[in-house]
């Protein structure tokens, strides 16, 4: 069997297995787990392969590209792939600290499961058609997370964020008609090809603005992020988490994917708007972050202004900059994903996370205060974590570049972090609080943001070698030439 079919059949009969097990809490969070880390697993024979061989490449049914179903990972996708399957481990392993009976006997572990599919998927596919596929599938799955329970508040976000989703969507399949009357292909390879022989006129220039917008919503950027603040604080810690680490990274990643291999040669304007947009994120999101009082709100602003850092290689594109901002989605992945995690130990220690009812966790809870301040330090930028080199490493490639101002923005916006972080740690962690919980604290709960705090230390020690990797994964991403001779041709030049 060839491996890359591993990371989605993986999910996908783990959730068919879920399906017909019997619904039993226990019996159903261990085979979810199993099934997570089998998904990793295999994610990681897929990466070691990647390094081992290059590009790797599977046509579905033995039909040759352009005319089946592709499935091709280059460096980017595998290590996409593997950060998938740890948030999925750490996500399935928090429901071994309880979840709502009537969500755990709805489905809630399938669809988790069927949400990683889509992931892995939309990191995998080398067609557009089959991209908007797996878009739907994430949508479908993490509708249906975020709907379940049917609180009023939790029904109100669900709708907003299903529909400017599904803006998003039709804006994308129009694109895709569009595609396919003009050129006859959606094969992200064969359209490679076609555009190289085109100039940026009316019609690619039409396709660039609307692809764009279509992905720029579904990765949350401005001006259209208000969805997320409005719906990201209102699910379960776990669907948050999983939300918040993994679904606005596969916009970016379509964003990366095909403006790289279509688009390699926009005009300079394109690549301003980029910048542009990218800085107006970060100073959106993180004032927004200032002016909340509650955690996960905080952590939804936070979440929206550090996906500027992941687009700023785009405008740039430069090998540096496309490395620097692959390096701080990485690092941005686990991180974010372990604070929505946090934030579901102060539900189960306060049954709250608004500002004013917290505070005393480090004094009455010594050992997941320590835990937390890893990823909260992280995203602050605090030396010597992954989130400061990260920074360093974008200021470093805007500053080579000539983008003096873009630099500028990140040291304003790094600020602007480091004062949202600090804040949200006093209030949190270190005022004293009102009424203290002395409740004792599972044990159980700390084990996967020890697991996400440990990979982020791990990032923060091992950077040179994790930001020569994603040299190598934008060196391929800067001549496609490369991907489109592993899909069409099979590798040969």
């Amino acid at each position: 069997m060839n491996l890359l079919i591993l990371p989605i059949a993986v999910p996908l009969f783990t959730a068919i297995i879920l399906l017909l097990a019997p619904v039993k809490a226990g019996f159903q969070r261990w085979i979810g787990l199993a099934g997570s880390l089998t998904m990793t697993a295999s994610a990681a024979l897929v990466f070691a392969e990647t390094q081992r061989q290059g590009i790797l490449v599977l046509q579905a049914g033995g039909w040759p590209a352009p005319f089946g179903i592709t499935l091709v990972a280059d460096l980017l996708a595998a290590m996409l792939l593997v950060a998938t399957g740890v948030v999925g481990v750490a996500i399935t392993a928090s429901a071994f600290t309880g979840l709502d009976p009537l969500r755990e006997s709805s489905g809630y572990h399938g669809l988790i499961q069927v949400l990683l599919m889509g992931v892995s998927g939309a990191f995998l596919t080398g067609d557009l058609f089959n991209l908007y596929v797996w878009f739907e599938v994430m949508l479908v799955s993490s509708f249906v997370l975020m709907a379940m329970h049917r609180t009023r508040e939790q029904i109100a976000a669900a709708f907003k964020y299903v529909t400017l989703n599904l803006v998003a969507s039709s804006l994308f399949l129009t694109a895709l008609g569009l595609l396919y009357g003009g050129t006859g292909t959606l094969n992200m390879a064969d359209l490679a090809t076609v555009f190289q022989q085109r100039e940026m006129g009316p019609y690619e220039l039409t396709l660039a603005m609307m692809l764009f917008t279509a992905f720029g919503i579904k990765a949350a950027l401005f001006p259209l992020f208000f969805w997320l603040p409005a719906s990201y604080h209102t699910p379960p810690a776990a669907v948050s988490a999983v939300f918040a680490g993994l679904l606005t990274k596969v916009g970016v990643y379509a964003l990366i994917r095909v403006f790289t291999l279509f688009f390699p040669h926009a005009p300079p304007e394109f690549h301003a708007l980029v910048l542009a947009q990218a800085a107006c994120t970060m100073v959106a999101g993180l004032i927004g972050a200032l002016t909340q009082r509650d955690f996960r709100r905080v952590l939804s602003f936070n979440l929206v202004g550090h996906l500027g850092y992941t687009t700023i290689g785009l405008g740039l594109m430069t090998q540096t900059a496309l490395a620097a901002s692959m390096f701080y989605m990485f690092h941005h992945i686990f991180v974010i994903t372990n604070l929505y995690l946090v934030g579901g130990m102060f539900l189960r220690l306060r049954r709250t996370t608004s500002f004013p009812a917290l505070g005393s966790i480090l004094r009455d809870y010594p050992y997941a205060a320590a835990l937390s301040m890893i990823p909260v330090f992280s995203l602050a930028g605090v030396p010597p974590l992954s989130g400061f080199v990260g920074k360093l490493a974008l200021i470093r490639a805007t500053f080579g570049a000539g983008a003096w101002w873009s630099g500028g923005i990140i040291l304003a916006v790094g600020i602007l972090t480091m004062i949202s972080m600090a804040r949200l740690w006093d209030e949190s962690f270190w005022k004293p609080s009102a009424e203290p919980d002395k409740s004792p604290m599972s044990r159980v709960m700390l084990i996967p943001i020890a697991g996400l705090a440990a990979v982020t230390l791990f990032i923060s020690v091992a950077a040179q070698p994790l930001f020569d990797l994603t040299l190598s994964a934008s060196e391929q991403l800067l001549h496609p030439q490369i991907y489109i001779n592993a899909v069409l041709q099979g590798g040969q030049p």
